[in-house]
């Protein structure tokens, strides 16, 4: 099979995800259907490896990515006869299917029934659980899901994931300091994480930016979360996206601030100084990301990201003029 169904397909780009849905007919023919310890067939064909079932299963997401059902669905069932129908991990995966085969809501209700019937019986199944609340989210029942993963992370706290999940959530509602709450666990069981201390920054930002009183506290702490986001990883985009954003407002806004927190026990305001020389450090940094991408010399970003951020440089240059 494809080295990149090695891969997880929700980090695999589009292109390559059709590609290897294209190819499916193909590999699923030429490895075989079902692999038994005690089949003559394995005296000549290769030995059963995790990687196969890795692949499978990759393949199975990849081809309902591209609409390949037919495909999608060999892939279920060759994963089914191997660890049968009661494995946790594969009841997600049917239910992923069916959810992924639904003509309409009615449809989707009856998987989130399913689901549930699930846990009812066995409250333990991760991957359902995990599953249900995908459902609640993609059937609009933003507060259920919520619900949902409040009760998941009590009874798994070291779930990165379904903490990072909860704080979207959150942010959708506009509920940010319970979304910086989240984050914030997530940071504590992935601490060198550079694209959620970035995350974070772009919460606080956003709570910055609410009018709010304690607006320029969240705006001084979202420039700290970028900064150590870009000191984990000197060439994150986002690092120095958000660093220019939180730089450019504290620059309109830090005078005023400065002179109304002095006497504020929490953590001091940068000098306007410092949020001079970061604001120039992100506007050099941004501009040569965006010329190396622009010429071709660095393929790694993404291109929306690049247009953003060439937008951003562009707007800055405008007021500079004007």
């Amino acid at each position: 099979m494809s080295s990149s169904l090695s891969h997880p397909p929700a980090h695999l780009p589009p292109s390559v995800a059709l590609q290897l849905s294209q190819q499916a007919p193909v590999t699923l023919r030429n490895t075989p259907s079902v692999i038994s310890s005690y089949s003559l067939s394995t005296l000549w064909s290769a030995a059963e490896t995790p990687e196969l079932w890795t692949e499978y299963e990759n393949l199975m997401l990849s081809c309902l990515r591209t609409g390949d059902e037919q495909s999608a669905g060999q892939c279920l069932e060759r994963l089914t006869e191997r660890f049968g129908a009661e494995n946790e991990r594969l009841m997600a995966l049917r239910g992923l299917f069916q959810e992924a085969i639904a003509k309409d809501d009615a449809a989707l209700k009856q998987v989130l029934g399913e689901y549930e019937n699930i846990l009812a019986k066995d409250p333990s199944n991760m991957p359902v659980s995990k599953r249900r609340i995908a459902l609640l989210k993609t059937l609009g029942k933003t507060t259920e899901a919520i619900t949902a993963l409040n009760e998941f992370v009590d009874s798994s706290p070291t779930d990165a994931e379904a903490w990072a999940e909860l704080a979207d959530l959150y942010v959708t509602q506009g509920m940010y300091p319970q979304a910086i709450f989240a984050l914030e666990e997530v940071l504590l069981i992935t601490p060198y994480a550079w694209n959620i201390h970035a995350r974070l920054g772009e919460i606080l930002f956003m709570a910055g930016s609410t009018g709010d009183s304690s607006g320029d506290k969240y705006l001084a702490e979202s420039l700290r979360r970028f900064c150590r986001s870009i000191e984990l990883c000197d060439d994150y985009l986002r690092g120095y996206y958000g660093l220019k954003l939180a730089t450019n407002k504290l620059l309109t806004s830090l005078p005023q601030a400065s002179r109304q927190s002095k006497s504020d026990s929490t953590l001091p305001l940068p000098d306007l100084k410092t949020v001079e020389r970061l604001n120039e450090t992100a506007t050099a940094k941004l501009s040569e990301i965006v010329r190396r991408s622009v010429s071709g010399e660095c393929e790694g970003y993404d291109k929306g990201e690049v247009i953003a951020a060439k937008a951003l440089l562009d707007s800055g240059a405008t007021k500079t003029i004007r």
